[in-house]
């Protein structure tokens, strides 16, 4: 019988062992610091005890994460979606782009020289609106295909990484983490939804009803009528249209998390003031306990960073309560080994 106990109690050593090993390497990217264990903190808080006030069910575990700047690069020199319609207007020998789109795209190459965005009113809907036009005609599976020949490309200003490789590692790390405690992690993006889910979902692995993103409209290609008067054929297919239906930045992502998700998020995570809206909306009158953490780009060496722009937005986030990772204090590395910026 002692030794039957000794053995017993020997593998729940070698358990316990294996199991701490296991939930260290969660992190592996990350330095110790006060948002990790924040994070750390709540999911074990509202996951382990059922008998706990604080104990939410499993369907209600969702996280949203905006992409760009959160979860994936944002400065390279500009935000993935304005560098893939420079390319298309100004590099692409199989596209002839209208003048207006051409003026757009000139627009984000000459402002990508000083890494910022175009100085123009509203700048978000001209891009979006000339990116619609400019893949305007595309089935679905040509935008595809055409995404995902464009984030094969070698980033402009870093060596030994491609843009779809591009992803903040250590924030991969958070997203696979809230997944293995059964959070259903969500993409909310001001990006062009189909672009979202070819860039994020294999690597992230979010099916892409989880992906919500900016929109356009689509018909059939020969549809002449309202589509509550056409009926789809046999012979059509989905084309993309020059309309866009919603940038989805700031109250619209509040809006359309209530319209695709149809609950109010625990966990919020973002970068910039176009994630505010979605943050305060998931720290408010929650039935459940719910956090909010805002990525600042902090670090001058291994990403391109505008401190002055960075030390407003640390300041203005801690006014609202949310919590702040530093890219430069709080990852052991952004894109992995074998990348150094230009």
């Amino acid at each position: 019988m002692k030794k039957i106990i000794i053995f017993l109690s020997s593998l729940v050593l070698l358990f316990t062992f294996v199991s701490c090993n296991k939930a260290s390497n969660d992190f592996e990217l990350w330095n110790d610091c006060t948002s990790l264990t924040n994070l750390k903190e709540f999911v074990n808080m509202t996951t382990t005890d059922e008998k706990s006030e604080k104990y939410i069910p499993v369907e209600d575990r969702i996280a949203v994460f905006d992409m760009d700047g959160t979860l994936y690069g944002e400065l390279f020199p500009e935000y993935l979606e304005y560098l893939m319609l420079e390319y298309r207007a100004l590099d692409d020998t199989t596209y002839n782009a209208p003048e207006d789109v051409k003026e757009v795209a000139t627009l984000i190459r000459e402002s990508g020289k000083t890494y910022s965005t175009p100085k123009v009113n509203n700048f978000d809907m001209v891009h979006a609106r000339a990116a619609a036009k400019a893949y305007s005609g595309m089935t679905v599976r040509e935008f595809e295909e055409y995404t995902k020949n464009f984030l094969k490309r070698d980033v402009k200003t870093f060596t030994g990484m491609t843009y779809k490789e591009a992803f903040y590692k250590p924030m991969i790390e958070v997203v696979k983490f809230l997944q293995k405690n059964n959070f259903k992690t969500y993409v909310v993006s001001g990006s062009d939804r189909a672009l979202c889910r070819v860039l994020v979902c294999d690597t992230l692995n979010i099916p892409y009803s989880q992906v919500i993103g900016m929109d356009v409209r689509y018909k059939a290609p020969n549809q002449d009528k309202d589509s509550l008067e056409y009926q789809f054929t046999k012979n059509d297919t989905l084309i993309r249209t020059d309309e866009v239906l919603i940038k989805n930045l700031k109250m619209n992502k509040v809006l359309n998390i209530n319209e695709e998700i149809g609950k109010q998020p625990v966990l919020s995570f973002g970068n910039s003031s176009g994630d505010v809206s979605m943050h305060v909306y998931t720290t408010t009158n929650n039935k459940y306990e719910s956090r909010a953490y805002m990525l600042v780009a902090d670090d001058t060496e291994r990403d391109h960073a505008n401190m002055e722009e960075t030390n407003k937005r640390i300041a203005s986030w801690k006014e609202y309560g949310f919590n702040i990772i530093s890219m430069k204090n709080d990852f052991k590395t952004i894109y992995g080994s074998g990348v150094t910026m230009i």
